[in-house]
């Protein structure tokens, strides 16, 4: 084996070479200049692939052939929520507003209980601002599914963040008609206590306990009272407790 073959290439003493001359270089290569040269002796192979900005010709050409690939897609198969939702979203992403609502719509044609296409037709409308719009739909959905507690959470807390309180305490009062889940309740009570509304909040549960006369609904609106200093009102409670679950 020759030296230059040698582990390390430093010959039969595997010793580094001296090095004679210790002075400093006439020329200083820096780190930069070494990093630039090897880039630039790499040619054109290490060069990021440049992105290619359509025209407004390729960009028409593009989304009617997207388009046509779409409209073959729900066709065939015009049941395929999936197929749709994906449809809207990539008009949606062409900044085609009425388009991607178009095709909610049509969506909801096909099946107007599916409650993805509403939660996405709903973020489309929020997202633009249309809130009225946003509004509409949310109340489609609450009256075509009422039993569907997310929708009503939705709408209620849209109206909320829109500083629109007296809506939003209009959708819950909706809301309880159709005698919900106890989360609903308590959802609709905490709303008024943010407001320090304590009388509409006492009325709530008055009519929560009707509905869900378990002691644990009773004990909350007791624990409310308490909380609010009201002995006199924790002993009624108590008493009315005793008397309705006696009878169950």
């Amino acid at each position: 084996m020759s030296d230059a073959t040698k582990p390390g290439g430093y010959g039969q003493s595997s010793r580094p070479p001296k090095i004679k001359n210790k002075s400093a270089a006439a020329v200083q290569i820096t780190a930069e200049q070494l990093i630039r040269e090897a880039y630039e002796r790499q040619g054109s192979v290490q060069k990021a692939p440049r992105q290619k900005v359509l025209d407004g010709e390729e960009l028409s050409d593009y989304q009617m052939r997207r388009r046509r690939e779409f409209e073959e897609g729900v066709r065939k198969n015009r049941s395929n929520i999936a197929e749709w939702l994906r449809y809207a979203s990539w008009e949606e992403s062409q900044n085609e507003v009425k388009r991607a609502r178009s095709i909610y719509e049509r969506a909801l044609d096909i099946d107007s209980r599916n409650q993805t296409v509403y939660i996405k037709y709903a973020e489309l409308e929020m997202k633009n601002k249309n809130t009225n719009s946003a509004r509409n739909l949310y109340d489609r959905a609450v009256t075509i599914l009422p039993r569907v507690s997310q929708f009503w959470y939705r709408y209620t807390y849209m109206e909320e963040l829109l500083g629109n309180v007296d809506g939003a305490r209009e959708i819950f009062n909706r809301w309880m008609q159709w005698e919900p889940e106890e989360e609903a309740w308590s959802a609709f009570i905490k709303f008024e206590r943010r407001y320090n509304e304590t009388d509409n909040a006492r009325a709530v549960f008055e009519r929560f306990v009707f509905v869900h006369p378990e002691s644990k609904t009773w004990l909350s609106w007791a624990k409310f009272e308490e909380d609010l200093g009201e002995s006199d009102r924790v002993r009624d409670i108590f008493g009315r407790a005793i008397d309705r679950l006696g009878e169950a």
